[in-house]
C-alpha cells in the first residue's frame, strides 16, 4: 500500500485541547482491574502513575466510529491508510502530583510524522506530545509514539530481543493471566471501542491475530504498578516504555523488574509465556 507521507505530514502542528476533573470512580475501578486492594480514593489523594490515562477520554460520536471500533481517520490524527494502529511506546515526566478533585487540562500536539519500510511492509510513526496542567501548574509532560502498519503475512510476527537482556532471576516478578473480562473492563475504563481487545471473531478473522490483544497502555500501567508494589516508597519521576511485540489472552505473561544498585532507577520487562520480550521500560525515581 502506498503511503503519501507529504500529505500526512500536513498534520504536524495540529493541536487539541481538553478539560476534565479527576474523579474517584475511574481510579477505584482501575485498582480493581489491576487486582489491588486499595482503600477508596478520597479528595486530595494523589493520582497513581498512569492514572492520567483514565481522563481526557475521546468522545467520538457513534456514527463516527469505523468497523474496527476506532474513530474514523482524518481528525486530530493523520489519516494513515494502514489497518493496524498500536501504541509503540512513550516517555512520561511526572513533574507534580495530580490529586482527586483537581480540575485539569491537556494540550496535545502532533509533533512529527515519519515512515519507514519494515520487514512486513510500510510503517508510519506519529509522535504526539501532551502537556497536562493542574491547579499547581504543569503536572505531566508526555510523548506518545503511535505506529501504523498493515496486516503482515501469517507467522511473520515475532517478539524482538531487547537491547539489554532481562536477568534470568529478576528481583521483581509478577504473573498476570489476561482474560476477556480484564480486557473488557480496561477498554471500558479508557472508553476504547477497538474490537481487537474484546471481539474474538473480529480480531482473529479480520486482523489475523491469534487471540485478544492486551492493550499497550494496560501493559505499561501494569509495569508501573509493579514498581508501586515492589518499591512503594519511591516516587516516579520518569517512565519510558517501548512495545516490542503484542501480548494475547492465550496464556499468562510475566512482569519483571531489576532496580539499579543505587535505587535511583529500575529496568522493567513484560514477557510472554515463552519468555519472549513484549515490552521494555525504564523507571527513574525522585531522590530520597
Amino acid at each position: 500500500m502506498n503511503v503519501d507521507l507529504a500529505h500526512l505530514r500536513q498534520w504536524i502542528g495540529r493541536t487539541e485541547d481538553a478539560a476534565d476533573q479527576v474523579t474517584v470512580a475511574p481510579l477505584a475501578c482501575l485498582a480493581a482491574t489491576l487486582d489491588r486492594d486499595d482503600p477508596e480514593p478520597k479528595p486530595g489523594d494523589e493520582v497513581p502513575p498512569a492514572g492520567h490515562w483514565l481522563y481526557f477520554l475521546p468522545r467520538t460520536r457513534h456514527s463516527d466510529i469505523d468497523a474496527s471500533g476506532h474513530a474514523r481517520k482524518g481528525g486530530f490524527l493523520p489519516p494513515v491508510p494502514l489497518q493496524r494502529r498500536m501504541w509503540a511506546g512513550g516517555r512520561i515526566r511526572f513533574l507534580a502530583p495530580l490529586r482527586v478533585g483537581d480540575a485539569v487540562r491537556r494540550h496535545s500536539e502532533v509533533a512529527d510524522v515519519t515512515a519507514k519500510d519494515g520487514k512486513s511492509g510500510p510503517l508510519v510513526f506519529v509522535l504526539v506530545k501532551h502537556t497536562i496542567t493542574g491547579p499547581a501548574g504543569v503536572a505531566i509532560e508526555e510523548e506518545h509514539d503511535i505506529v501504523y502498519r498493515g496486516i503482515p503475512p501469517k507467522g511473520a510476527e515475532a517478539a524482538a530481543k531487547p537491547k539489554a537482556a532481562p536477568p534470568e532471576k529478576p528481583a521483581w516478578r509478577r504473573t498476570v493471566t489476561p482474560d476477556i473480562v480484564m480486557l473488557f473492563r480496561y477498554s471500558a475504563l479508557i472508553f476504547n471501542a477497538h474490537r481487537i481487545h474484546f471481539d474474538r471473531d473480529y480480531v482473529t478473522k479480520q486482523e489475523g491475530y491469534p487471540g485478544l490483544v492486551v492493550h499497550g497502555p494496560l501493559i505499561a500501567t501494569l509495569l508501573m504498578d509493579l514498581v508501586r508494589r515492589q518499591a512503594p516508597e519511591r516516587a516516579l519521576a520518569h517512565f519510558a516504555y517501548r512495545a516490542q511485540a503484542p501480548l494475547f489472552d492465550d496464556g499468562p505473561f510475566a512482569l519483571a523488574g531489576e532496580p539499579a544498585a543505587d535505587g535511583a532507577a529500575a529496568r522493567l520487562w513484560a514477557l510472554d509465556a515463552a519468555g519472549r520480550v513484549a515490552m521494555t521500560a525504564e523507571a527513574r525515581f525522585y531522590g530520597r
